[in-house]
């Protein structure tokens, strides 16, 4: 029976004080005896997969297990005249089929475009209670050189390699509790994602901004809107490649209703990002402030709008073109810790974070014309559904060849659902034919 909001729980208290000092044994140990895990649910959680405990306990805190995706390659793709293979991780059916038949249908010529901007993030620091804010501004603006040189004191290594804060920005904005003043440190992160560089530079001015204005530094942190590292992804494909000059225009009718509608331009984005994400967690980025930042700029203009759009050209060829800031790295976090992550990236060949970003938009790219093309033709769970019947046998207890079994039965009888699924499995368990 499911737990109702008004059942009694278990656990007769969440403080587990010192919880945090146990070792992952002695946590899982706890928390079974609190929810009454069995052995074989410890030994679920028991398994790692490819990281090595002492990894995993201090990537994070109060780890009592591991959760394994699959990881997959996407083949097919051809960017900047470059073929690559693209690792990625995801749990949804179709996502990496996909990905790879619409880089198939992009390969003519160079295949896809991608170039992304240089590697540049913004801190920002807010200053409230300032009387003059305006004319503070000024004064901030005057004492610029040094405040980028305390800044770039922070990290003489990255400013050995030619990054560091470069730039300075200010804004005054009203709040609810009157103006206050927005400074931006503009730092060059090079090859990193950048937030602890830029967040040490944010958190080592706050004084001296105090210092100048006379007001309080409330937040002092990098801002996950990282307009200044955008990528784009362009690319051509013959009409024959994606189904016929009928197809090319239906895409081109989808593009321009997310154009048009922000409902349609969310769900159309979500087909972009499951590709970009996929991506981001083969090799260990930030996703959360990927997809923050992706959306923040679809909404840029005060309308949310599509980050991606498909036009006919003159040759009544297939044009897409994308655009959306990329905040990711290959050095430092989970990307350096995590072994899968490095792994990640050797098969992508990736030597630097604007490369990554390169792969990442046009892998972004693909993914939507898939999803798209996929819509206008066929729907979107004809494919999606053939994938998740296999999902559906292993849920109903197939294994080996019979996963294969049960789910070709089931697209054939067009009735893919868990019960069918299980009904199969039970027959074959008895040997009876399907």
């Amino acid at each position: 029976m499911n737990s109702l909001a008004g059942d009694h729980s278990m656990v007769e208290s969440s403080r587990l004080p010192g919880f945090y000092k146990k070792s992952i044994e002695e946590r899982l140990d706890l928390i079974s005896q609190l929810v009454g895990l069995d052995e074989e649910e410890k030994k679920l959680l028991r398994n790692l997969g490819n990281l090595d405990e002492k990894i995993a306990d201090a990537m994070i805190e109060n780890v009592i297990g591991g959760m394994t995706y699959p990881f997959a390659i996407a083949t097919n793709f051809k960017i900047n005249g470059r073929d690559r293979l693209v690792a990625m991780v995801i749990e949804e059916s179709s996502v990496v089929a996909a990905a790879s038949n619409a880089a198939k249908m992009l390969r003519e010529g160079n295949g896809i475009i991608a170039v992304a901007d240089k590697q540049v993030m913004i801190g920002q620091i807010h200053i409230v209670n300032v009387t003059a804010p305006q004319y503070k501004a000024m004064k901030i603006l005057e004492h610029k050189e040094e405040i980028l040189d305390h800044a770039n004191q922070q990290d003489p290594v990255l400013v050995k390699l030619g990054g560091g804060a470069q730039d300075l920005e200010v804004r005054v904005v009203d709040t609810r509790r009157g103006p206050a003043i927005i400074v931006h440190l503009i730092v060059n992160v090079l090859d990193a994602m950048g937030a602890n560089a830029v967040n040490t530079m944010a958190e080592s001015i706050a004084p001296l901004l105090e210092k100048i204005t006379g007001g309080e530094v409330r937040l002092r942190i990098i801002s996950n809107y990282a307009v200044y590292r955008i990528a784009r992804a362009w690319a051509r494909a013959p009409p024959e490649a994606v189904g016929g000059p009928e197809v090319v225009d239906k895409i081109v009718d989808a593009s321009i209703l997310a154009e048009a509608d922000p409902y349609r331009a969310v769900t159309h984005n979500k087909g972009i990002m499951n590709g970009i994400i996929a991506v981001a967690l083969a090799t260990g980025q930030d996703h959360r402030a990927i997809e923050a930042g992706a959306h923040a700029y679809a909404a840029r203009t005060g309308v949310y709008k599509p980050l991606s759009y498909w036009e006919k050209d003159e040759d009544g060829y297939l044009v897409g073109s994308l655009e959306l800031p990329l905040q990711v790295g290959i050095i430092g976090g989970a990307v350096r810790v995590h072994p899968i992550a490095r792994l990640a990236l050797k098969i992508m060949e990736v030597k630097t974070a604007r490369d990554l970003a390169e792969i990442m938009a046009a892998v972004g790219l693909a993914q939507n014309l898939a999803a798209v093309r996929a819509l206008v033709t066929e729907g979107i769970q004809r494919g999606h559904m053939k994938l998740h019947a296999k999902n559906l046998a292993v849920m109903a207890g197939a294994t080996g060849d019979l996963i294969d079994k049960v789910a070709q039965k089931m697209i054939e009888d067009q009735r893919i659902r868990f019960d069918y699924a299980k009904e199969l499995v039970e027959k074959l368990s008895r040997g009876e034919p399907l």
